[in-house]
This record gives structure tokens, C-alpha cells and sequence, in this order.
């Protein structure tokens, strides 16, 4: 394990979560932008999920490739790599003249996004000890809060202002200024280099032999399936079913994110102090009430969103601390790269699929409103229940 000293490992984790907090507002401000882009493409919910799950669906692609072969480079080259794909792509997001376009350049940005990040909890995972990694991971996953209360208000506010292409580019031009900054603060991580190399076959038939990792998988892509069978469709819903404005959605996600700073770190202690599976059963239920609650729809004014969105935020999004550990956890630091990267194939795979599933759901009623979305909260709930289940056959090795 790579030792660094406090000042440089507080260095590292801030430099993470910088990356974090860009890919996910890459990711992220899609959703609040779908009341403008199914209006200016003319599109149906399912074409809108397509929009959503063909970034997730090309990282579950190109993560499984990086599964077989993630361990095999110094992580350090492999994070700069992927996140100067992910600038590239970000940029013909801005540039993207036409709803095909579009969808080519969100293929591209989950190309690279999907390795992305479990290059990043791989590093995480082999600089830092156990006894801190939850609290490590609590810090690099405040990325989802900055993004909820910095990132996605302010491209909603651009864009309002401007157009749907400008959150990109400035976003882009973010990217290319982080980029320099993860090249002179992540230090190399060679550790897990030295062991023998397998083909990609090989390799999945030694990840996938250990009937540990294979619950890790499972929990890990039901809990996604779970949160975005519901997360894509909350903006489009609120606008269309709840009745509030445009300019009222960069309020829900503003005090979402800004509740989730204070939560998120509260459950990060939770997992250092108790077995992860608990931990991420009890967040589990407690995120039922917010994802029922929203899925209603229920026609309410902006304080009574606030407050849905807030718990939504807290405990639908507070369930990825707990899993990101408990996968973890799960397998040796050798195979640790792959076995995160494969987890992000499933996590995307489990994403991309649910946001399909959700859009095929619900239909564009008479008026305008979004129907059925009832349907994808209760079958939402279900799906936590499985990956409760799962969660408990997952065994700490490291």
C-alpha cells in the first residue's frame, strides 16, 4: 500500500473529489435539463431515458473491458486517461447540433466515464487503510453534494440564461483545468503491478470464480437500479405533474445537495463503525419514504418539494457510502482494480437499464403530465428489498 503523509493524502482525496465532482455533473446535469431537451427535440420519455442510459450502458461497456485489464497500469496514467476522454466528449456535448449527435456524444462520455470512476475508489481503495477508507470515500463521494449544490443550479441557471449546450462548455473548460491539477497532485500507484498478466476471458473467469464478488456485483447494480428507475424522471415530473417552474429547480437540487454535506458524512462514520451491510440496510429503508413520496408526484408547493427532495437526497444517495465500501471490501488489493471496474459495469449496466425500463413505464398524458411514475417508486422499493438481501452474503477480505 502506498503511504502518504496526512497533508498529502488530504492532497489526493480533495483532488479526487474534484474529478468526481465534474463527471458527476457531467452525468448529473442531463436529468434537470430534460423538461428542455424533450421541448426542443420533440422527444418521449423513452427516447429521454435513451438520452440517460446510453451514457450508463457505454460504461458498463468499457468498464468491463477495463475490468480485465485495470491492473495492469499505474492508476495514476489510467485516471489522466480516461478523464481527458471525458473532457474530449464533453466538449462535443456543447457542439452537439441535433438529438443523434447528442446521443453519439453522451456514448463517448460514458466510454470514458464509466472507468473513470472505479479508477478513482480503486486508488482510494489501495492508498488508503482500512480503518479510514469509509471516511476516504465519504470525502470523495461529498463530489455528489458539491455537484447537487454547485454543479447542476448553476448549469440549470446557464442554461435558462443561455442554452442547454453552455453547461457544457463550461463545464469543459473546467475539466481541462482539473486535469492539470490531478497530474501534479495524484501521486503514481504501482503497488498492485508485478503479477501476471491473463487475457480478457481469463481474467473474468478469475474475478467471477469467487462467489464473494459476485454479491458485490449484485448488490451493487440493484442499488443503482433502484435509485434510477426514480432519479431521471424527478425534474421532468415536478415541472410536468407537481407544477413548479424552471426556476425552481435548481432549488431542489441546491438543498439537496447542500443537506447531503452534513448526511454524508454522518453515514460515512456509520460505515467505519458498523459491518457495511447494515449500514446500507438501514439507509435502504429509510430512502422507501422520499422515493415514495416523490414518485407521487403529489401537487404540492416548492417548500414541500424542498423538503421530499431534501430526504431523497439524504438516504437514496447516502446508500452508495455504505456499497462502495462493502464492495470494497469484498475482494484482495491484486485484484482490486478489476474488481471495481467490473463493479462500475455493473453499476452502469444496473443504471442504464432501469432508466429504460422507467421510460418505457411512463407515457406523456393529454396534458402534458408524466403518467405512471407511481409504478417505477413501488417497483423502485422492491428492487432495495433484493439488494438488502444480497448486501448480507458479501464477506469483508481486505
Amino acid at each position: 500500500m502506498t503511504e502518504l503523509s496526512p497533508s498529502r493524502e488530504r492532497a489526493l482525496l480533495l483532488t479526487l473529489m474534484a474529478l468526481q465532482f465534474t463527471a458527476i455533473v457531467d452525468f448529473m446535469i442531463m436529468m434537470p435539463l430534460s423538461a428542455q431537451l424533450m421541448a426542443q427535440f420533440h422527444i418521449q420519455p423513452a427516447q429521454f431515458g435513451l438520452l440517460v442510459s446510453s451514457y450508463s450502458l457505454a460504461a458498463a461497456v468499457s468498464a468491463l473491458l477495463a475490468s480485465a485489464l485495470a491492473d495492469r497500469y499505474d492508476r495514476k496514467h489510467a485516471l489522466l486517461a480516461t478523464y481527458a476522454g471525458l473532457l474530449v466528449a464533453t466538449v462535443g456535448c456543447a457542439l452537439a447540433p441535433g438529438y443523434l449527435s447528442l446521443l453519439l456524444a453522451r456514448v463517448v462520455a460514458g466510454l470514458f466515464g464509466g472507468v473513470l470512476g472505479a479508477v478513482t475508489l480503486a486508488i482510494v481503495g489501495d492508498v488508503i487503510p482500512p480503518q479510514r477508507r469509509g471516511h476516504a470515500m465519504g470525502i470523495v463521494m461529498l463530489a455528489f453534494s458539491l455537484a447537487a449544490i454547485a454543479g447542476v443550479p448553476l448549469g440549470l441557471i446557464i442554461a435558462n440564461h443561455f442554452s442547454w449546450r453552455t453547461p457544457f462548455g463550461v463545464l469543459a473548460a473546467a475539466c481541462a483545468l482539473i486535469l492539470l491539477l490531478a497530474w501534479r497532485l495524484v501521486p503514481n500507484v504501482r503497488g498492485h503491478l508485478g503479477q501476471p498478466h491473463t487475457s480478457l476471458l481469463a481474467s473474468y473467469r478469475e474475478l467471477l470464480s469467487v462467489p464473494n464478488h459476485w454479491w458485490g456485483f449484485l448488490t451493487s447494480a440493484l442499488i443503482m437500479f433502484a435509485g434510477f428507475m426514480v432519479i431521471p424522471y424527478i425534474a421532468p415530473t415536478m415541472v410536468s405533474n407537481a407544477g413548479l417552474s424552471q426556476a425552481e429547480l435548481p432549488y431542489i437540487y441546491l438543498i439537496g445537495g447542500a443537506v447531503t454535506l452534513i448526511s454524508r458524512p454522518w453515514i460515512a462514520r456509520l460505515t467505519d463503525r458498523y459491518r457495511h451491510a447494515d449500514v446500507l440496510s438501514w439507509t435502504v429503508f429509510a430512502s422507501f419514504v422520499p422515493i415514495l413520496l416523490v414518485t407521487q408526484s403529489l401537487p404540492y408547493g416548492l417548500v414541500w418539494q424542498l423538503a421530499v427532495s431534501a430526504l431523497f437526497f439524504i438516504f437514496v444517495s447516502g446508500r452508495f457510502i455504505p456499497c462502495s465500501a462493502l464492495v470494497t471490501a469484498s475482494c484482495l488489493p491484486q485484484t482490486r482494480g478489476r474488481v471495481m471496474a467490473f463493479n462500475s459495469a455493473m453499476q452502469n449496466l444496473g443504471s442504464g437499464l432501469a432508466a429504460l425500463l422507467a421510460g418505457a413505464i411512463m407515457v406523456k398524458g393529454p396534458a402534458g403530465q408524466l403518467l405512471h411514475y407511481d409504478w417505477v417508486g413501488y417497483l423502485s422499493c422492491a428492487v432495495g428489498l433484493i439488494a438488502v438481501w444480497a448486501a448480507r452474503r458479501v464477506k469483508a477480505v481486505s
